[in-house]
């Protein structure tokens, strides 16, 4: 009869089992359903709470949060933050400690968000925007490290004895001597207080497990704390019942003390916290390198004197002279000497950078052998430096898409725990077995359950490969964006600065119509010297080069994507492309072929007319980078289409895409329209990445699925691009990709482990193993599973720190 009830209560608990994952599963889709259906309605209905308006400058800061332990505490701040009249997005970073929100100051204020975060029982302050911060902030995080190596050791201290003392006279073959005056079966009640006198340290060491746990219970904001606290809480009461039962002379009592379990799973949690605060320390490792390259003081030329100020000190205008072998404090110009600098820690490229006047230099890079001067042009936050630094920080404080549905779990993760507990507790009481077997189940499946795991999965990956990215010059902007680098599989190329030097030269001129070389030269060259044109400027220094005299330009405009129309002493000129001279009906006879010949060759040719009749063609060519080819070869093995989009000819353009291997080439775009060309590759399906350097880039770069910047271009372009190459390396577009499937294949390993940790380890906890006759788990075994599932979580994390870029 027994053994038939048993095996109806295997198959309630099966089925109950199944059903209740089933049960998480529709919960947490209803959940994200109802928050996409919230959002859009809220879209629409503008008059009815917050909602997005565009028309809002929400105001974006970041703040320092303490006192979270585990994803469920991330969650829980965002929920409540998100409520907030005025708050248009809130994104909590676990890893970082870090929250990010944007909202409207005319509907909230920070300190009003401050408060809602510290009423939830979270710190919350603004991070301050000086170089001091740097060492602060790793001092505390030190501080932190070592508090609670601290309380750990004295923890293990009283559990080592406590567990010999609890455990020692039942493992009958390593026949550990236990005291006589403390032996259980004679004096059960020395036995029992020595286990209290035992246990108070430890309870007192883990002190904050209890306060933060049931504070955050009490906001109805249960936590990984919460867990603990009720789990031990559970353990020691039960003790202490059975103690009292002793002192009234029932000495059976003695077997259901369970001080040790409550001692030895603190202790393994305070191990767990250890492993993670210092592991968590290596993910930051990148950011903190780049902090601390940034000179203290720096040497200030006044009234031909110099002074040494401290680097906060420093103004726009200042001259600042530099040493050999110290570091540049901030970014200027170079107004006196010559050296070499290693800028390494802005581009990674270790060869030396020769400046001499009027050449730039930046915050952090290394004076080598020479002695200079140089203007301040950029200070404090402005420094290139700095704005890395801040790119940085967004990126690894940033969430990626593949988080949103650990992020939904973790805010009903303890919860859902807490009642899968009771429901076994009471499950295995009903069915027959003991208050003490059932209250071993109910801690086991309190401590086994671990939302830290879940939280640290997706940031910890993303903070070391946005860290080392960096130090190779490879600065991704966000989670989403390293996301969507790893399903890229069409690459297009501007061809001018990018595939190419960007300095092209003149290499033929040939004349028509009786003009004298010369004479064709100093006209094309005097017209371009207002141009900006990269074409231009080749001409201009061929001019210069050759010692002519430039002509006064009496009119002067620019057709864009075409070419230019001047007048030089009455004269009407026009310098561009075919395109240009038959609009303006300019015949070409004679010189088509030449152009052509030129074009087939891999130059440009630059048609000039006089007057509406033809006087000759300039041809110029681009050099293509070192490392062009090699990079382009390495797309096309990793199974990428690569394309090249330029305002060239088309025959120049082949020529050039012939160089380096490109097969697809998209050529006579105008600057305007090459927006339009990456959205026709998309139409078509493709995941498409931009490379440029250009301002005529910015819109194409901004239309891309992941827009590239090479770092040598403007600051447009780099605003616009998703990643920024700071070294004009091709070879680092493939390192991007490879970097990225790399990230994201260590995040998806992360979640595995975390949801499959908790999917395994919870209904282990519960006893489904016990119900085939296999082992009981003991909680003792359960919190060493929690503590080392969040330290592998980081541990592989930091396999990243292993990555190599291409080369």
């Amino acid at each position: 009869m027994c053994s038939i009830r048993l095996r109806r209560f295997k198959q309630r608990w099966i089925l109950s089992a199944s059903w209740f994952w089933k049960i998480i599963f529709v919960a947490v889709l209803l959940k994200k359903y109802r928050l996409a259906m919230i959002k859009s309605s809220m879209n629409c209905l503008l008059p009815l709470g917050k909602c997005y308006r565009k028309d809002v400058d929400f105001v974006k800061e970041t703040l320092k949060i303490t006192g979270m332990t585990c994803a469920a505490c991330s969650a829980r701040i965002e929920k409540v933050v998100a409520k907030m009249e005025g708050v248009e997005e809130i994104s909590v970073n676990l890893a970082t400690e870090k929250a990010v929100v944007a909202y409207d100051p005319g509907r909230t204020t920070l300190d009003q968000i401050k408060e809602r975060i510290e009423k939830a029982g979270y710190g919350a302050a603004e991070i301050q925007k000086k170089a001091a911060v740097v060492d602060e902030d790793k001092l505390q995080k030190e501080k932190e490290i070592k508090t609670l190596w601290i309380k750990f050791w004295v923890s293990t201290v009283f559990a080592v004895p406590l567990l010999y003392f609890a455990m020692g006279s039942m493992i009958w073959w390593l026949r550990f001597p236990i005291p006589f005056v403390f032996n259980p079966m004679q004096f059960p009640l020395n036995y029992a207080i020595l286990q209290i006198v035992l246990t108070i340290p430890i309870v007192a060491a883990g002190y904050r497990f209890y306060t933060v746990g049931y504070k955050a219970i009490l906001n109805r904001s249960p936590n990984m704390d919460s867990l603990i606290a009720m789990g031990t809480t559970a353990a020691i009461i039960y003790s202490l019942y059975s103690v009292y039962e002793i002192t009234q002379g029932n000495f059976g009592a003695v077997e259901g003390l369970y001080f040790e379990t409550a001692g030895v799973i603190i202790t393994l949690i305070l191990l767990g916290k250890s492993l993670e605060a210092v592991s968590k320390g290596r993910t930051s490792e990148a950011i903190k390198k780049l902090m601390g390259l940034a000179p203290k003081t720096a040497t200030v030329i006044k009234d031909g004197k110099e002074y040494e100020v401290p680097i906060e000190d420093v103004e726009i205008g200042h001259i600042i002279l530099v040493k050999p072998g110290e570091k540049i404090p901030v970014d200027g110009v170079v107004t006196e000497g010559n050296t070499s600098v290693d800028e390494s820690m802005l581009t990674g490229e270790s060869i030396p950078v020769e400046k001499r006047a009027g050449d730039p230099v930046y915050a952090a890079s290394i004076n080598k052998n020479g002695l200079i001067r140089f203007e301040a042009k950029k200070v404090g936050g402005d420094t290139a430096l700095a704005q890395i630094i801040k790119l940085v920080e967004e990126a690894q404080g940033s969430k990626a898409p593949i988080a949103q549905m650990a992020d939904v779990v973790s805010g009903y993760f303890v919860p859902i725990v807490f009642v899968i507990a009771v429901l076994a507790f009471l499950a295995w009481f009903i069915s027959g077995e003991s208050l003490v077997f059932s209250l071993t189940i109910f801690i086991a499946i309190l401590v086994i359950a671990c939302p830290c795991a879940l939280g640290l999965a997706t940031p910890t990956a993303i903070m070391v490969g946005t860290g080392k990215g960096a130090e190779y010059g490879i600065l991704i902007k966000g989670g989403e964006a390293l996301e969507t680098t790893h399903k890229i599989n069409t690459i297009v190329f501007d061809k001018t600065g990018t595939i190419t030097e960007g300095k092209p030269e003149v290499t033929d001129i040939i004349t028509a119509n009786g003009i004298h070389r010369t004479d064709l030269l100093q006209l094309a060259a005097s017209a371009e010297k207002g141009s900006e044109h990269p074409l231009g400027e080749a001409i201009v220094n061929k001019a210069e080069a050759e010692a002519l005299e430039f002509l006064k330009v009496e009119e002067f405009a620019a057709i864009p994507g075409h070419g230019i129309e001047v007048v030089i002493a009455g004269k009407k000129l026009l310098l561009g492309n075919r395109k240009l001279m038959k609009e303006r009906s300019v015949d070409l006879t004679g010189l088509e072929q030449e152009s052509d010949r030129l074009a087939g060759e891999g130059k440009t040719p630059m048609y000039i007319a006089a007057d509406g009749r033809i006087s000759g063609i300039i041809a110029v060519a681009d050099v293509v980078k070192a490392s062009s080819q090699k990079a382009i070869d390495k797309l096309k093995s990793m199974g990428l289409e690569v394309a090249m989009i330029t305002g060239d000819n088309r025959k120049t353009a082949e020529a050039i895409a012939k160089q380096v291997g490109i097969d697809r080439v998209l050529a006579e775009v105008l600057p305007q329209d090459k927006s339009n060309e990456v959205k026709k590759l998309q139409s078509e399906g493709k995941q498409v990445a931009m490379v440029g350097d250009g301002i005529n880039d910015a819109p194409a770069l901004a239309q891309a699925d992941i827009g590239i910047a090479i770092g040598s271009g403007t600051d447009v372009a780099m605003e616009s691009a998703d990643i920024v190459l700071m070294k004009s390396d091709l070879m680092d577009v493939p390192a991007a990709i490879q970097l990225s499937k790399s990230t994201i294949r260590n995040i998806k390993q992360n979640l595995f482990w975390a949801f499959g940790y908790n999917v395994i380890g919870i209904p282990i906890a519960a006893g489904v193993l016990h119900l085939f006759g296999g082992p009981l788990l003991n909680p003792i075994f359960a919190a060493a599973a929690m503590s080392l599932s969040s330290v592998s979580v980081l541990t592989n994390a930091l396999r990243l720190k292993r990555f190599k870029p291409f080369r």
